[in-house]
């Protein structure tokens, strides 16, 4: 069988608490592991998309609705539906499976997840 799920693949969340959102994939594990024996994946989303700017607003105003929230999860294969997209960002380096370890460093995870989003938003 073909692997489709790859890395910087954008997926839909189908289950769960960012049930329709969007994601990428990061790390891909096919096979599972001890404590996820199914085929799961490491993924990087946005929470929180960014709202519609018009004109008049002023570049403070712009800048808040600019912002996204960004969150990593671990997502069974079943739980999401790939898209044909695939984004740009590489997030391998900032992303690992460790960071979900401990809640801090899930936070500064997320921040930099974000700032990398944010980039790759205003570039367009």
């Amino acid at each position: 069988m073909v692997k489709f799920l790859k890395p910087n693949k954008a997926v839909i969340l189908l289950q769960g608490r960012f049930a329709g959102h969007k994601a990428v994939i990061v790390k891909n594990f096919d096979d599972g592991t001890r404590d996820r024996p199914y085929g799961h994946c490491l993924v990087a989303g946005i929470a929180k998309y960014p709202s519609k700017v018009i004109r008049k607003d002023s570049a403070k105003k712009q800048a808040k609705k600019s912002r996204v929230k960004a969150f990593i999860k671990l997502v069974n294969y079943n739980h999401i539906m790939p898209t044909r997209y695939t984004l740009d960002v590489d997030l391998k380096d900032v992303v690992t499976v460790d960071s979900l370890a401990a809640a801090d460093k899930k936070k500064t995870t997320s921040k930099e997840i974000k700032s990398k989003f944010e980039e790759r938003i205003k570039t367009g």
